[in-house]
């Protein structure tokens, strides 16, 4: 089994955070899409509900009222934790791709300072 340098783990964290962004993205998106068909079902099954912000609160007895109610409730669950992760993984991620600034430039002036100590030195 092969070592794995401080540089290299901090480019696979920050690949996986990356990937865990963007899954983040995605449960935001899928949300959006069950929030705005939940509004849009529970408007086209009963004319003119009653509304607690965005929650119908009185309808018709139909059973598309309840479908419109859980992906209204849903997408916006997903929306609000879907923002709460990317960010949280954006913030992560910043985290990791600092580090690893800080350790290539210090791997950088180590190479530099390696360059320089080993110039064959000219005799006179």
């Amino acid at each position: 089994m092969k070592a794995m340098s401080f540089r290299d783990y901090l480019h696979e964290k920050a690949e996986e955070s990356r990937h865990n962004e963007t899954l983040a993205y995605l449960m935001f998106l899928a949300g959006a899409i069950f929030f705005v068909g939940g509004i849009i079902e529970t408007l086209s099954l009963t004319g003119n509900p009653e509304w607690f912000l965005f929650i119908p609160y009185h309808t018709e007895p139909l059973a598309g009222a309840v479908l419109g109610l859980a992906l209204i409730i849903s997408g916006f669950t997903l929306i609000v934790f879907g923002m709460a992760a990317g960010l949280s993984r954006s913030r992560a991620r910043s985290w990791y791709m600092q580090e690893l600034r800080k350790a290539t430039s210090l791997e950088e002036l180590s190479l530099k300072r390696n360059k320089r100590n080993k110039k064959p030195r000219r005799r006179t």
